[in-house]
Parts: structure tokens; C-alpha cells; sequence
């Protein structure tokens, strides 16, 4: 690379990653206001654990708002670059657009993949071991946070709901049990509950029933025909895989066409970042760089903040669309990068015709 590559990239790179750094900060002191979360996980894994979870929990969203993020970093280097007017030298040289961005996007292609295979897969794997994704969040079937199981032993049949759960599902956290059919206990309440020797065990229960007092029961078990490897699979959150393990899962062959559409999806989404990334970076590029008499950037930046904005909802919504497997998963991931990397490069010729 030459002087201008490293002047263009040095502008827009430190710009990109202020802005990176500082929705990371915002995002990480939202997660810190869930106290419920925190407590919990203080609970199991000590304060350490728990300010851990809080910053991986950030790192996890601040990986998805990336190109948001990236885009609005991308228009703040841009807008720098021209108020120094080094973009206006650039230009006059006789420099192409194509050029002057070569450097940023090549440079910003190799850090998402490094993002992918390497900070996603660290933050995925810490964010399992201390508070696992649980699979109601992955779908709109119940509410978020919430966890249905259930359960059947010869005539016994019930239905358990948590709200926590450790790695597996084999420890469930502050556990509700509603008994279905005919049964002495109408709702079992505990803090926990443990599975093993095809039982779940209560340390501490509450026992409720609409005609006598509630009654507290150390130890109480109820039988399941549920082992813990059916109740890894079934509490399994792709959200809770790393791409090496995603690519694992699918060339070993996944039967349940759910598991495997919501596996298929996230691997491709996270290959693509790459390309929404850079799709990012055109619109801004394409919105900003264009001469101005004066100094009035704000409509550009807007219009190209809004037309980031869009983008990111429509990769949310074909995420969601794709892993339902109401659109071909390959479709939906690649669709949106494909779409913004058409709309900035459509405005970035226009520009270099001379048109706009």
C-alpha cells in the first residue's frame, strides 16, 4: 500500500473503531442492568464469572450491530477526510473512487473474517459456559428467557418451565413443575433441579395445591424418561455454537430439518459478514464522497444512516426467516449483503460518471 492507502485507511479505520468501541461500552451497560442475570450468574460462577458474562454478552451484540456500526464509523472518516480536504486532493490526482477504497474494504474483509473465526467463536464459547442461550430466544414460541420441557415416566406426566439452565440442560434454574393428569401435587416450585439417574431432583421444594397450605420438601425427585444427551440436543441453541462447530454438526448430518435450517443459516450468516461489512462500507462511502461547495453534510449522513438502519433490519428479518426455513438459508444470508453492496456500488458509479 502506498501513502494514500495508509492516509485513507487510518482515517476511516480509527473512525470505525471509535465508533465500535463506543457501542460496545453502551451495550455492555444495558447488559449490566440485568440484575436478575447477574445475580444469577454471580451466584453460580462468583463476581468474576458474572462481569465475564456481562462483557461477552456485549461482545455477542456488538458483532451483530456491526454493520450499523461499521457504516457509521465509515461516514464519520469519510466526512474527515473531506473536511481536511484530503479527499478533494485525492480526487483531483485523478485517482479513482475504486482506488481510494481499495485499501479500507480489503483490510476490512480480513478483520470480519478474523471477527468470525476468531473473537465470535471466543465470546460463543464463554457466553455457553456461563449463561447458555436459552432455545425460547431463538424463536418466538414462548416468551424470552423462558424454558419448556416436557416430561413422561410410565403414568407420570408433567410439564417443567425454568428460567436458567447450565451447559446440557442437566441443571435447571428457579424451575416451576405443572403435573398433568391426576396428581397429589398440583405445582412444584424450586431453585433448582437436577437430572440425573433418569430423575430430576429438587433440593429445595415448594408444593402447592389449591385446597392446603404450601408445603416445603427437601430432595424431592420426579422421574423422567429424558437423558442428558436428548436434553442437550433439544436445549441446543445455534446461537450457542461456534462456526467450527456449526461446520462439524452439518458434514456429520443433523436428521431434525429444524436443527439443520437454523445450523445452515447461522454458518452462512456468519461467512457473509464479509460482504455485509463491506456493503456498509460502499454506502457510506457512496453518500459521502461526492463534491460539495459547501459544508452541509447532514443529509448525507442521514440518508446514509437510514439506509444502513434499513439494511440491518432486513438481515435480522431474513435471519429469522431463514432459520424458521421460510427462505432458503443460503437466500437469506446472502441476500441483504448482496442488496447493499448494489446500492452503494450503483451510487459510487453515478459518482464516477459524474452524474451526482
Amino acid at each position: 500500500m502506498n501513502r494514500i492507502d495508509w492516509v485513507v485507511l487510518n482515517r476511516v479505520g480509527s473512525r470505525i473503531v471509535v465508533t465500535v468501541l463506543v457501542f460496545y461500552g453502551l451495550i455492555g451497560l444495558v447488559e449490566s442492568l440485568d440484575t436478575w442475570r447477574f445475580n444469577y450468574v454471580a451466584d453460580q460462577h462468583g463476581l468474576a464469572g458474572a462481569l465475564l458474562m456481562v462483557a461477552m454478552s456485549a461482545v455477542k451484540w456488538t458483532i451483530k450491530t456491526l454493520p450499523v456500526t461499521v457504516l457509521m464509523g465509515a461516514i464519520l472518516g469519510f466526512i474527515d477526510l473531506k473536511s481536511r480536504h484530503e479527499l478533494t486532493v485525492i480526487q483531483a490526482s485523478g485517482i479513482s473512487i475504486w482506488r481510494t477504497v481499495r485499501a479500507p474494504v480489503i483490510v476490512l474483509a480480513i478483520a470480519s473474517l478474523g471477527v468470525t473465526l476468531g473473537i465470535e467463536t471466543v465470546s460463543t464459547q464463554i457466553n455457553r459456559q456461563l449463561n447458555p442461550t436459552p432455545p425460547g430466544q431463538a424463536s418466538m414460541l414462548t416468551p424470552a428467557g423462558e424454558i419448556w420441557l416436557e416430561q413422561r415416566s410410565g403414568d407420570t406426566h408433567y410439564v417443567m418451565m425454568a428460567t436458567g439452565m447450565q451447559q446440557g440442560g442437566t441443571a435447571l434454574g428457579q424451575v416451576t413443575v405443572f403435573h398433568l393428569g391426576a396428581s397429589e401435587e398440583m405445582r412444584v416450585e424450586s431453585a433448582e433441579a437436577l437430572l440425573k439417574d433418569g430423575r430430576w431432583t429438587f433440593p429445595v421444594a415448594t408444593i402447592r395445591n389449591p385446597d392446603r397450605p404450601a408445603q416445603t420438601v427437601f430432595n424431592y425427585s420426579l422421574p423422567t424418561n429424558s437423558t442428558a444427551v436428548e436434553l442437550g440436543l433439544k436445549l441446543a441453541s445455534t446461537e450457542d455454537m461456534t462456526f467450527f462447530e456449526l461446520v462439524g454438526l452439518l458434514q456429520a448430518g443433523v436428521a431434525d430439518q429444524t436443527i439443520r435450517t437454523a445450523g445452515t443459516m447461522r454458518l452462512i450468516k456468519l461467512l457473509s459478514l464479509p460482504l455485509v461489512l463491506t456493503g456498509s462500507l460502499f454506502i457510506a462511502f457512496a453518500f459521502t464522497a461526492g463534491y460539495r461547495r459547501g459544508s452541509n453534510y447532514g443529509p448525507a449522513v442521514l440518508y446514509g444512516i437510514v439506509l444502513g438502519f434499513v439494511v440491518f433490519v432486513i438481515t435480522e428479518m431474513a435471519d429469522r426467516a431463514g432459520s424458521t426455513g421460510v427462505l432458503d438459508p443460503t437466500f437469506a444470508a446472502i441476500g441483504p449483503a448482496f442488496v447493499a453492496i448494489v446500492i452503494g456500488v450503483t451510487v459510487l458509479l453515478h459518482k464516477e460518471d459524474g452524474r451526482a
